[in-house]
């Protein structure tokens, strides 16, 4: 083999190798910040079409409504504890050390982004509470079974008035 090929090889088995380095790098650093959504019933029995359970230590979104009665504050801290629920019937216990939304009420709507402790507990980073009473984000309305619509607001409305 000549130099002038052998040179060629080289920069080109090279190039090969780093574009391939790059590359699983990129697909390293977006698997681990991946925040998959989960509702509780998932959480419990696995997905419907996949059988799929998130593992401890999985960091994950869930969402569903707050269970009604469920909500345990630490006088000393701010430390919560809430259980989250959806229609088919799973149950997740959510620890979060911080403070919740002004917005968050037993019996409404909740996103919760945190890492999976153990079957059926997630340690929470971060809490949403929905803002409105007709907004639902879309996959939590179709975890609880309700129909996603569209808000129509009147001319008037429209207009400020």
């Amino acid at each position: 083999m000549n130099p002038r090929r052998k040179k060629r090889l080289v920069l080109a088995s090279s190039l090969v190798v780093g574009v391939a380095a790059v590359a699983s790098l990129l697909l390293y650093a977006l698997n681990s910040n991946l925040n998959l959504f989960y509702t509780p019933s998932e959480i419990v029995n696995g997905k419907v079409d996949t059988g799929v359970k998130p593992s401890v230590g999985d960091r994950i979104r869930i969402g569903g409504m707050v269970t009604e009665g469920s909500l345990v504050r630490d006088p000393k801290s701010l430390h919560v504890s809430f259980a989250v629920h959806d229609a088919a019937g799973g149950q997740v216990t959510v620890t979060y050390d911080d403070l919740l939304p002004d917005l968050f009420r037993e019996g409404q709507g909740v996103v919760a982004q945190g890492v999976l402790t153990g079957p059926g507990q997630l340690e929470a980073t971060e809490v949403l509470a929905k803002h409105d009473e007709n907004y639902m984000p879309p996959e939590v309305a179709e975890a609880m079974g309700k129909d996603h619509q569209k808000m129509m607001y009147t001319e008037e409305q429209k207009a400020g008035g």
